[in-house]
């Protein structure tokens, strides 16, 4: 399954925020043996979140949207995501019922726009705040705040899944470039993908859906390398 993660937020472009909610779904899709094929961080306009969605929903298979929910002047999330997907925003009588019963706001209480969400879509609960999430057509709104995201993204975590990749890591005590060939033939020899991170030493991060095959290609792979101390 492959996934694309839109993070929305003027103060993460500006560098106010540090965008921790892409990291953390891209392991936990990972986990679940999704792939994530890309992240895209938008400012808070309706225009710019709406190209988005609606280029990359054509291209895989879910689109998750984080960021940007809620009745405030900047909270342009559920607009942009019913404008790319072609149905109005309304209010959401599931929405209103839940929130109703399961926090202290009573339906006079909330600010106007809480409750509306895309025509037709599922309603997602926010259990660690007010405004909901929804899913529409393969699109999955979740909020901005880190443990409203978390905890709304385990109550659909079953919905992505893949063939899960073991990993393994190599550490080499030599320059990156002086390992190219090695990479090069080690990708010939073994079904593995293969990602190089400099820094003090390299790591060398192996992956395969197969086991046994990772094992081979990280025992040839540590028999070619400086190791580090």
């Amino acid at each position: 399954m492959q996934i694309a993660i839109v993070t929305v937020g003027d103060e993460l472009l500006a560098g106010d925020t540090v965008n921790t909610n892409a990291a953390w779904l891209g392991e936990r899709l990972a986990d679940r043996g999704a792939s994530v094929e890309r992240v895209v961080v938008v400012p808070d306009r309706e225009a710019d979140i709406a190209r988005e969605v609606n280029e990359l929903r054509a291209e895989y298979d879910a689109v998750i949207v984080t960021g940007g929910l809620g009745p405030t002047h900047d909270d342009l999330t559920m607009e942009a995501v019913a404008a790319a997907v072609g149905v109005p925003v309304e209010e959401n009588d599931e929405a209103v019922a839940w929130i109703t019963e399961h926090t202290d706001y009573e339906h006079a209480d909330l600010v106007e726009g809480t409750t509306h969400l895309p025509k037709g879509c599922r309603m997602l609960p926010n259990d660690e705040g007010v405004a909901p999430g929804c899913v529409i057509e393969g699109v999955y709104v979740l909020p901005g705040v880190p443990a409203e995201m978390k905890a709304m993204f385990e109550t659909i975590a079953d919905e992505f899944s893949g063939d899960y990749r073991h990993v393994r890591v190599v550490e080499a005590d030599e320059p990156e470039s002086a390992l190219v060939e090695r990479f090069a033939e080690l990708r010939d020899r073994f079904d593995v993908t293969v990602g190089s991170y400099p820094g003090d030493h390299v790591r060398v991060k192996l992956q395969s859906t197969d086991e046994d095959e990772l094992d081979r290609a990280e025992a040839w792979l540590r028999e070619r390398v400086e190791p580090t101390d």
